[in-house]
């Protein structure tokens, strides 16, 4: 049955089961930078080594993710998804063992659950979304990751106030764990109409990304990502500890910032996808919000002692609905632009060459800070990344 002719009740289930999973994934990917000031010490790492996390994290999913297309069709993408959580939960739990090698192991299996989430539930709404709201759509369920971001700054720190930093990521792979039980019941449903007969063995990384390169508007949304990405986790993973090494607020207050700029980004999400189907062509909306969100990085060196608290929530939401807001709008046009049964293999393409942006711009900020220049050059570098990329949509 097509997409416009699907009842909508299956389009909010979709949604709902999606936006669960892509929530409860993010979580885990935003809990080593909160946990990083305090755990840092007890591992024998500097702070900023949570930028090394992000990027164990993200080149684990550049991987995964262009590799998860013979999985979705042979096990379901909602089997898939459960995998997914279940890797990150194992992960997440590895770094509460509290030794460097065990958090490098848990980052990368973090990447591995990560990579394949968002390929399969392209494949779950882009079966079921009418086409005149499939932005709306994809970037409701896109509003999981900064959903993620924001339980990671709100109840993270809590966790380790009550608990310790250990519990705290032992507690985050529980939650993981239950909600692969929780979705349980959906899976035949969803994954009706997965391929039997497919060999599991036959990954085949080049195929996603060559289709990509070789598209023209698939390869310039595909770059904006890389760069976009890299923003937004260069904030995720470096604003806690900006917050509290640099303008001296506690970790339950830098935590409650990050929780500020993904509630941003929530907004943002939802609110961009509407535009981007009613009102602005999405790919003028993407450039503005390129260039929207180098200029807000451009004012990460001005960040201080001497900022007012509400300053810090204002400038956080703000740079949170730029640097966060933009996937939806980005995920839809990706799908939009090929036939329905590529949708996956563009999908997954299109994040390995996104997660590879997450995997550089952090080690960039890590590398500038190391060479004594700080976070704000950091930022500096990585926005004039995106003020390239957000001015591309604006060329014939």
């Amino acid at each position: 049955m097509g997409a416009s002719v699907r009842p909508m009740n299956s389009v909010a289930l979709s949604v709902i089961l999606t936006l669960a999973i892509q929530s409860m994934v993010s979580m885990a990917v935003f809990t080593p930078p909160v946990l990083a000031p305090v755990a840092a010490m007890d591992i024998g790492l500097a702070a900023s080594s949570a930028g090394i996390s992000t990027a164990l994290i993200y080149g684990a999913a550049a991987i995964a993710a262009p590799a998860s297309g013979s999985f979705i069709a042979r096990l379901g993408p909602m089997r898939t998804s459960q995998l997914c959580l279940l890797f990150v939960a194992v992960g997440i739990s590895c770094m509460a063992l509290g030794h460097p090698l065990a958090a490098a192991i848990g980052a990368i299996l973090i990447g591995f659950g990560y990579g394949p989430v968002t390929p399969s539930s392209s494949t779950i709404l882009n079966e079921r979304t009418p086409p005149n709201w499939r932005a709306f759509i994809f970037s409701l369920k896109q509003t999981g990751v900064p959903v993620g971001g924001a339980l990671a700054g709100a109840l993270v720190p809590l966790f380790i106030h009550a608990m310790g930093w250990k519990a705290a990521a032992l507690a985050v792979g529980v939650l993981s764990a239950i909600l692969v039980l929780a979705v349980q019941p959906t899976r035949a449903s969803i994954d009706a109409n997965r391929d039997r007969t497919r060999r599991i063995g036959s990954i085949r990384l080049r195929e996603p990304v060559r289709l990509i390169w070789t598209h023209p508007q698939l390869r310039r949304l595909a770059l904006a990502g890389f760069a976009y990405s890299g923003m937004q986790m260069c904030f995720g993973s470096y604003l806690v500890v900006l917050l509290h090494e640099v303008a001296g607020f506690s970790v339950l207050a830098a935590g409650a910032a990050l929780s500020v700029a993904m509630a941003g980004g929530i907004i943002g999400r939802i609110g961009w996808g509407i535009v981007a189907d009613h009102a602005v062509a999405p790919r003028v909306l993407l450039g503005g919000l390129g260039i929207a969100m180098s200029v807000a990085a451009f004012v990460v060196p001005f960040v201080g002692p001497d900022w007012p608290w509400s300053a810090v929530l204002l400038f956080s939401f703000l740079f949170g609905t730029t640097a966060v807001g933009w996937n939806g709008v980005q995920l839809s046009e990706v799908a939009r632009t090929v036939d329905p049964q590529l949708a996956a293999m563009a999908t997954g393409g299109s994040l390995a060459i996104t997660f590879s942006g997450v995997v550089i711009t952090p080690m960039m900020i890590w590398l500038v800070v190391q060479a004594g220049w700080g976070y704000g050059a950091g930022f500096v570098l990585v926005g004039l990344l995106t003020l390239w990329r957000g001015i591309s949509f604006f060329r014939r």
